[in-house]
């Protein structure tokens, strides 16, 4: 159920995608500034990109079947990846449109109602981005995450190209416009390349956070006042879920009920580090006695 109450600020994405479309092309329009289309067009992309973030948390949310026994997780990193290469496509655009206007630079028009409908559009990308980059590390979704700082490269791209343009107006440097056009350009390369060596990561099965994995330590050790050990902690970030894998050693006087009891405790004590996030935890019992039970210590079983 947590992904179906992120689709709400998926459209949210796509109704600000739509609004600052439309209100960039008219500033481009007004202006004929080469930065504004730019900006136009990089908002083009957040939309398309949006789309397949709606599509990904579809995906993402159906329960696991016979092919995906996991669930369907991983299909967030598909879509964070693509929204990583969408803005760098966006920025080499942008490049693209900028360089023959250093080469010709052309006269601006209608500078100051240009600028003003291109800051409404601003705002609308920078309030959007805010609740979606915040709601979705809150609830560890990185496709959310990558599309509210995908928006807030159309923030900084914005910014510069308005920057661009008052330069333009106050100097009468016409080939400020492209110039400016092309650093913002890569900078949003940088963060595309971020996105998508992050959701590289995902799908290489990343370990959770140290100071996660380091909550998960300080309630296994509670329990070794109860003579019960642990080894081979192993864990991966799948999507929104995390999964915890522990081998937990138990005094082989314990009959299975016992074992399983506290194999239950110990898995949902875990399970409330993380209240916000859908967290699967698998242990497996071995004798204390048993020296053979200290081997497995890998993912491999030997």
């Amino acid at each position: 159920m947590a992904t179906l109450s992120l689709k709400k600020y998926v459209y949210l994405s796509i109704v600000a995608a739509l609004l600052t479309i439309s209100l960039k092309l008219a500033a481009y329009l007004l202006t004929n500034s080469v930065g504004l289309l730019s900006d136009a067009l990089e908002s083009c992309v957040n939309l398309v990109a949006a789309v397949v973030a709606l599509f990904m948390l579809n995906l993402a949310e159906k329960p696991p079947d016979k092919e995906h026994e996991f669930g369907h997780n991983k299909a967030e990193y598909f879509s964070s990846a693509i929204e990583g290469g969408l803005i760098v496509l966006a920025a080499f655009s942008i490049i693209w449109s900028a360089v023959p206007r250093i080469l010709h630079p052309q006269p601006l028009e209608n500078v100051g109602l240009g600028l003003l409908v291109a800051i409404g559009a601003s705002l609308i990308n920078l309030i959007v981005s805010t609740i979606l980059v915040k709601n979705g590390k809150k609830n560890n979704s990185i496709t959310l995450e990558a599309d509210g700082k995908h928006l807030m490269t159309d923030v900084l791209t914005s910014g510069g190209v308005l920057l661009g343009i008052a330069l333009v107006k106050l100097s009468g440097w016409l080939v400020l416009d492209g110039i400016v056009a092309i650093g913002v350009a890569i900078n949003i390369i940088w963060t595309g390349y971020q996105l998508i060596r992050r959701s590289a990561s995902g799908l290489l099965d990343t370990a959770i956070s140290k100071d996660e994995t380091d909550k998960i330590n300080q309630v296994l050790e509670k329990y070794k006042q109860q003579n019960i050990i642990f080894h081979s902690l192993m864990t991966r970030q799948s999507g929104q879920r995390k999964f915890i894998f522990v081998q937990l050693l138990m005094p082989g006087k314990f009959n299975i009920h016992q074992g399983h009891n506290i194999a239950e405790k110990i898995e949902k004590d875990i399970r409330m580090l993380f209240p916000d996030t859908p967290t699967t935890v698998f242990t497996h019992l071995e004798p204390i006695e048993d020296p053979a039970s200290m081997l497995d210590i890998s993912i491999d079983r030997k």
